[in-house]
């Protein structure tokens, strides 16, 4: 004999719907192993190549005692870009995991700076900063083309069509100004070491405290910081809204 059925069925729970997925703090690079790139190793060796030129160049060149090319930030800035580019050269042909958006925005930003400030203060005629030799005779010609427009625009194209968006932040567009101010005191302090009525005793004419007086002079830095200060702003801002170039492999 079969038990006999109730009559009264107790409710049953309710099935559970399917298990939300919670957002992982892991970023998907983490845990999707990167891809050797050789396409933009090369590019990026390349690029370092092309700033050593420019260094090497001005470094040959030479100037008065004074004018060590090593002083100036185009300069500076030029090599700390080198290495970068060196660096990502090796980990894109490696498939390692790409450097830090802080230390490679930080190399885009400098050279960029380092070029606008040549093309818009020092060789623009209308600029009251103009140098009629901000260039130089001969080689120094073809170092300033070198550092001050191939350098920034090849930094430029890596940026905007061999990295991932996404990977610069507000926050580290004001440390990315520490280095610009301690080329500030950098620069400042080496005039006063200078004897005065030396050539070059100031590495800029908007930094040259004979002719501007401090309170001129810091003035400018000002003016520059700020105006460097909104140029990082717009790189990260347009990191963020510019689309993903690596959605295919290269």
């Amino acid at each position: 004999m079969t038990a006999p059925i109730p009559r009264d069925i107790p409710d049953l729970p309710a099935v559970p719907g399917p298990p939300k997925l919670l957002p992982s703090p892991v970023p998907a690079t983490a845990v999707v192993p990167p891809v050797r790139r050789p396409l933009v190793a090369a590019f990026r060796l390349l690029t370092a190549l092309l700033a050593l030129t420019g260094v090497t160049i001005e470094l040959l060149a030479g100037g008065g005692p004074a004018t060590n090319p090593l002083s100036h930030f185009t300069t500076q800035s030029s090599i700390l870009l080198a290495l970068v580019m060196l660096a990502s050269a090796r980990r894109a042909w490696s498939a390692r995991h790409p450097l830090s958006g802080a230390l490679t925005g930080a190399a885009l930003l400098y050279v960029t700076a380092a070029g606008l400030v040549h093309h818009l203060l020092l060789a623009n005629a209308t600029s009251p900063f103009a140098t009629p030799d901000s260039t130089g005779p001969g080689w120094h010609t073809v170092a300033a083309h070198l550092l001050n427009t191939a350098v920034p625009v090849a930094a430029a194209l890596d940026w905007l069509l061999l990295t991932t968006p996404g990977r610069l932040h507000l926050r580290q567009a004001a440390a990315w100004l520490l280095y610009p101010l301690a080329y500030l005191t950098f620069s400042l302090g080496r005039g006063e070491l200078l004897i005065p009525g030396t050539q070059d005793r100031y590495l800029y004419p908007f930094l040259d405290v004979d002719q501007h007086g401090y309170k001129g002079v810091l003035g400018n830095a000002l003016l520059l910081g700020l105006a460097l200060y909104a140029l990082g702003v717009l790189l990260v801002a347009l990191d963020h809204i510019r689309p993903n170039p690596l959605r295919r492999r290269w």
